[in-house]
């Protein structure tokens, strides 16, 4: 898509955004409704759908860990502030403790120091767990915002960048650069994020561009591991067909990223981005690695439900369960099992 098709495709921004932040999110995502479908109906799943549990059992819990993906946080839609509030007094529950609470993407609606204020007066309410994050494209939107507050699609970027978007991210996680990585029970986790939006890269549209750098340091970085260590990567956008490059709405350097991954025999990657209930067609077993769609905490497709992800690591076994925060219940058709290989298989 190159930045004339994109714009063109924003011509009706302007109507939606005279009706709030609700219409203005749909409006960029009905896009991403066409084309993403279930999310993961491009690759195929196991011969079995889901994988059974070692029969010797789980082993010894190494680390558990929270997954809140596509928050959109923005004082102009209180309900994005109140379904994050009732996930995180579930999710500090100690029935089910967390090492850790991931935030997948999208933290924010537009990523403006407003919306990021707005989250951490959420965040504050509350004793998390060590908190970690990676960007979404909508963490990115501020350039579509003018100095009046007002949507300006035909004067974007509004003297706006992508990289003051990536410096509001990184000054509030106090982090470096966009993307990194972090342990917890000797578990690492790789958090990838898009790394220019449509100011810098027209092209990518709302696909996720990774540089040479991010690339180069997650291959390094995985090379200093244990070979047969568990692996969780955290993207937001979902992965293209299998043995395919993505385009807006994707990952876009997915084949180098797959490569990357392949020689791991034990790696869980995790997107958001879809907004897709925990029905069907949430996890994939790819030809390496193993696939998890997650759901939405702040912008469900059906309005009302608020669900994440629950992620345990065994000796033997990873476990991952949905979890809908409305009503603090375990999701049925949301709970994988998948058996670990052996450092000898």
């Amino acid at each position: 898509m190159n930045r004339r098709q994109f714009l063109r495709s924003l011509a009706g921004a302007i109507a939606a955004a005279s009706l709030g932040a609700a219409a203005f999110y749909t409006f960029f995502t009905r896009g991403a409704s066409k084309e993403l479908g279930s999310g993961l109906n491009a690759a195929s799943p196991g011969p079995s759908g889901t994988p059974t549990p070692v029969p010797a059992g789980p082993g010894k819990l190494l680390a558990s860990f929270w997954l809140l993906s596509d928050l959109h946080v923005t004082p102009y839609d209180s309900g994005t502030s109140d379904k994050l509030k009732k996930a995180l007094a579930d999710l500090v529950k100690p029935e089910h403790p967390g090492d850790a609470l991931i935030l997948g993407g999208d933290l924010t609606e537009y990523g403006s120091d407003n919306d990021y204020k707005q989250l951490k007066n959420v965040l504050s309410g509350f004793k998390l767990p060590p908190l970690y994050a990676n960007m979404g494209n909508h963490d990115y939107y501020d350039i579509w915002i003018d100095g009046k507050g007002s949507f300006a699609t035909e004067t974007q970027p509004n003297g706006k960048t992508d990289a003051q978007s990536r410096q509001r991210f990184q000054a509030f996680m106090k982090t470096e650069r966009p993307y990194g990585k972090f342990e917890a029970g000797r578990i690492p986790v790789f958090l990838l994020s898009q790394e220019a939006y449509v100011q810098e890269k027209p092209e990518v549209g709302e696909g996720a561009w990774y540089s040479d750098t991010q690339l180069d340091w997650l291959k390094a970085e995985l090379a200093k591991l244990e070979n047969h260590l568990p692996v969780l990567v955290m993207i937001h956008q979902p992965l293209p067909q299998e043995g395919s490059d993505g385009g807006t709405h994707r990952v876009i350097r997915a084949n180098e990223l797959r490569a990357i991954l392949a020689p791991y025999p034990n790696v869980f990657v995790f997107s958001g981005h879809t907004h897709r209930d925990f029905t069907a067609n949430h996890y994939t077993r790819h030809a390496t690695f193993h696939w998890f769609s997650n759901s939405t905490v702040g912008r469900s497709r059906s309005k009302v439900l608020s669900q994440g992800m629950y992620i345990q690591v065994y000796e033997h076994e990873v476990r991952v369960r949905g979890r809908e925060f409305s009503n603090a219940s375990w999701i049925g058709a949301a709970d994988w099992t998948v058996p670990l290989k052996k450092a000898a298989d």
